[in-house]
């Protein structure tokens, strides 16, 4: 009897394709065009700053000035939680309903919560102190790229508990824990830029 060869130029659909998932694609080129959008707002941040634009001292006087230390501090809590994501995505990859894989996302949650949270806490001193939005364009840009930072850093979390409660259920699929922490790692990555240049530069 003649075994018929798979279609496609002998390659067998059947078998499991490696590669990156459909989520994992789409989550890099979802990460693609945010890398785009915190771009056009650094260029814009950095052109309005540059002495031959701004017709103002850089920051202003008058203004609050940002917490340095104590950021640099909370950013090394987001950096901690990167690092726990990528350790609890390959305890999922050898153990998927392991212990110590509930306990590393839930690590990473706490400590993405405690960055937000110390952020939010910032931001408050800071408009008490005078800075805000309206108050100059050193505040506007500060809330308008630290904020749109936030904003991602707050979905990522709702990312993160939403994959929490499906390990918990142990319906969880490694595509999308590995979309997730695509996600986180975005987050992450973005952020010492991001304070570099408004925090430091």
């Amino acid at each position: 009897m003649k075994t018929l060869e798979p279609a496609y130029g002998g390659r067998d659909f059947s078998q499991p394709r490696s590669g990156l998932s459909s989520s994992a694609l789409g989550m890099i080129v979802f990460i693609a065009t945010e890398l785009m959008f915190f771009a056009g707002l650094i260029s814009a941040y950095l052109i309005i700053k540059a002495p031959a634009v701004s017709t103002e001292a850089w920051p202003p006087a008058g203004q609050p000035r940002l917490p340095v230390m104590a950021t640099a501090l909370n950013s090394l809590v987001l950096l901690a939680s990167g690092w726990m994501i990528f350790k609890a995505f390959h305890s999922f990859k050898a153990d998927p309903g392991g212990e110590l894989v509930r306990k590393r996302v839930k690590a990473t949650l706490l400590l993405g919560f405690v960055f937000v949270g110390v952020q939010g806490i910032e931001w408050i001193r800071l408009l008490s102190y005078g800075l805000t939005m309206t108050s100059s364009q050193y505040g506007a840009f500060f809330y308008l790229i630290i904020g749109t930072h936030a904003i991602h850093a707050i979905g990522a979390l709702i990312g993160l508990w939403r994959l929490s409660v499906k390990l918990n259920d142990g319906v969880l699929k490694e595509e999308t824990f590995h979309a997730v922490q695509l996600f986180w790692f975005f987050v992450v990555g973005i952020w010492p830029v991001l304070y570099i240049l408004v925090y430091l530069f």
